[in-house]
């Protein structure tokens, strides 16, 4: 097992009083009878991604499976940008009572610390992390008309010529693996940061970015279309939806950044919601990939059928992916600008 894995930490301690007014003031309240009248009025997700990435069609598939069984309204408010802080700091500062949720990457909450100067939360300590589905099969495309159809012909064409690499998130998985690639061959990948998939796909089809990256959830459609063409798989295993598409580890790219970075679409609450509202809410995420016929069509489009993180297993993963992540980070030197 690598180094990142066996040194992880163990999961930080969360705070028990969530920040800002509105959370000070929910704190009088016994966090059991706030449990027992939850949910007592329409909840929102927000999701730290612009329409279109995979967390999006996360989003949607939970609020459609959370009011199907809370009997409330949940709606979704997209607010991309900031490493995902925007989105972020909006659900930490709320009020810790089941009514305002998030959904991003993960990868995300754990480059933010050492991606920005200024950090407007604690990621490991505002918020609390309650289940996450994986961003499943992820290819590398390219737009129709650039001269390769393979990982070797695009590493030689981006030796001779800076080619422009779409990026859904700053700090993401996608994003590790373009410099690291670029590094280890001598090609030029020159990174154009988005707010998510949607509008990076719109570029990339209209010609205006060379390569793009992502989830087949995002990227599917464009596929389907012919508007991009695939080269290789970076994450995940060989898919039936890409035949003939091989991985960047059968191609003989290994290490971690390749290897062992892991992205995923987690699902958070602000710290001090009470442990009865985020147990529920766990026991939904595990219940709707058999239950809910909108988060399984989202899971087949995204090619994934992992089992839902929640609980121990999830606060495992936390403590051995995100000190890999900002090891990588820092060794590479990645900042917001690319």
């Amino acid at each position: 097992m690598n180094d990142f894995r066996t040194r992880a930490p163990d999961h930080p301690r969360r705070r028990l009083v969530g920040a800002g007014g509105a959370s000070l003031l929910a704190s009088w309240v016994p966090g059991a009878a706030r449990a027992q009248s939850w949910p007592a009025r329409p909840i929102r997700i927000v999701c730290a991604q612009a329409p279109g990435a995979s967390t999006d069609a996360t989003a949607r598939a939970f609020a459609d499976w959370f009011a199907s069984q809370l009997g409330v309204a949940v709606t979704v408010e997209n607010r991309p940008g900031g490493v995902g802080m925007i989105a972020a700091e909006a659900v930490a500062r709320s009020a810790p009572d089941g009514h305002a949720l998030l959904v991003t990457l993960h990868s995300q909450l754990a480059q933010a610390p050492v991606m920005l100067k200024r950090v407007p939360i604690d990621t490991a300590r505002d918020l609390v992390p309650i289940g996450s589905i994986s961003t499943g099969v992820s290819p590398l495309v390219v737009k129709k008309d650039l001269p390769a159809t393979n990982t070797r012909e695009l590493i030689e064409l981006a030796r001779k010529r800076p080619l422009t690499v779409g990026n859904y998130g700053v700090g993401s998985r996608w994003q590790i693996i373009m410099v690291t690639l670029g590094r280890q061959t001598g090609a030029q990948f020159d990174i154009v940061n988005y707010k998510g998939t949607g509008p990076m796909v719109v570029d990339l089809a209209a010609g205006q970015i060379d390569i793009g990256g992502g989830s087949l959830a995002g990227l599917g459609a464009a596929l389907q279309r012919g508007s991009i063409r695939p080269i290789t798989i970076t994450s995940g295993a060989r898919s039936a939806k890409l035949p003939g598409v091989p991985t960047l580890i059968e191609e003989g790219f290994t290490g971690p950044a390749f290897e062992y970075l892991d992205e995923c679409n987690m699902l958070l609450a602000p710290a001090g919601t009470p442990a009865e509202v985020v147990a529920r809410l766990a026991r939904l995420v595990s219940d709707s990939v058999s239950q809910s016929p909108r988060v399984r069509q989202v899971r087949e489009q995204l090619g994934t059928d992992d089992v839902p993180l929640v609980g121990e297993a999830l606060s495992r993963f936390i403590g051995n992916a995100w000190p890999a992540f900002r090891s990588l980070t820092k060794e590479l030197g990645l900042t917001v600008d690319g």
